[in-house]
């Protein structure tokens, strides 16, 4: 039992502390807010691309490419999106309000906190592996979620914008480069491989850090009774049905690992400003994503300790 409270102890409090340190800076006022929301756009645009590039180009992929991990998180992935897509006709008769609550089945800050939750758990054994299975998710959530939003603003869908938002995703386009890379017979020159090893290690807890600096608390009472169950359905059902599946196909370790950051992570981020682009209800995302944040916390530490005692991580 104690062991099992260490492990979910240093899985998730390295994550609290980097978030806490966010968001004392942001109440402290020791940078302006602009500098956040700047820093929110590198740390897609380049240093989570450089870490993904970096994790799959140094990755062993014979060890790492577990082609049944990624066909059972994008088989979950189907599956809560369709359960999503129903339900959400059922929890509110509001379309703006539809588009943001689907997502939550589905989708989840993977790409930013994926890695880091997978690195603490595993301590720093299957980063190669989680960059895999961030390669092939991250691309499916974007689509989906264009899908669902574009479904109930009563939109069609439009293949060469969603091809066009593919291709130029940087996430994307990082794990494309890194599997290049492996097939390479050279490697980067000492000195450009220093600087990507450099600068794939800011991406991890600097992401935590703007994370936390974007928590903000008013406007949670407009929207108690979705963010309740935006909350539940994320940070509880999703990951319970994913891991339950999981487990019953026999993943253990660090490939079950990966299903909990997969799917229970908060909301993603980008879905704020993908709700503002596609006259979804943006308010409602934004809150999302703050309380689905600052309560995964709690959840996660609560699922690794219970999967720790159960003995499958």
């Amino acid at each position: 039992m104690l062991a099992s409270l260490q492990v979910s102890f240093e899985a998730v409090m390295p994550i609290f502390l980097l978030m806490a340190v966010g968001y004392g800076i942001k109440c402290c006022r020791l940078v302006d807010e602009t500098v956040f929301a700047a820093l929110n756009k590198l740390i897609f645009r380049v240093f989570l691309p450089i870490l993904l590039f970096q994790n799959i180009r140094s990755s062993d992929v014979t060890a790492v490419l577990d082609w049944r991990l990624i066909g059972l998180a994008v088989a979950l992935v189907l599956v809560l999106f369709v359960i999503g897509y129903f339900a959400v006709k059922v929890l509110t008769d509001d379309d703006r309000k539809r588009g943001v609550m689907a997502q939550v089945f589905f989708r989840s800050n993977f790409a930013i906190l994926g890695i880091p939750i997978v690195d603490y758990v595993c301590r720093g054994q299957a980063e190669g592996r989680v960059s895999m299975v961030v390669a092939v998710l991250v691309p499916l959530f974007n689509v989906l979620a264009v899908i669902v939003l574009e479904r109930y603003r009563g939109g069609k869908v439009k293949p060469l914008r969603l091809l066009k938002g593919i291709a130029t995703n940087p996430l994307i386009i990082a794990c494309a480069l890194g599997a290049v890379s492996l097939a390479l017979p050279f490697t980067l020159p000492p000195l450009l491989d220093g600087a990507v090893v450099s600068l794939s290690e800011v991406a991890s807890p600097l992401s935590l850090v703007v994370l936390g600096a974007g928590f903000t608390f008013s406007g949670v009472r407009g929207y108690a009774r979705e963010l309740t169950v935006m909350t539940a359905v994320k940070l509880i059902a999703a990951p319970l049905f994913s891991l339950t599946v999981a487990a019953l196909c026999g993943f253990r370790g660090e490939s079950l690992a990966c299903i909990l950051a997969a799917f229970g992570a908060p909301m993603a981020v980008s879905s704020f400003s993908m709700a503002q682009e596609m006259d979804a209800d943006s308010q409602l995302a934004a809150q999302g994503v703050v309380v689905t944040s600052g309560t995964c916390l709690l959840t996660l530490f609560v699922w690794v300790f219970l999967l720790s005692v159960i003995g499958l991580i």
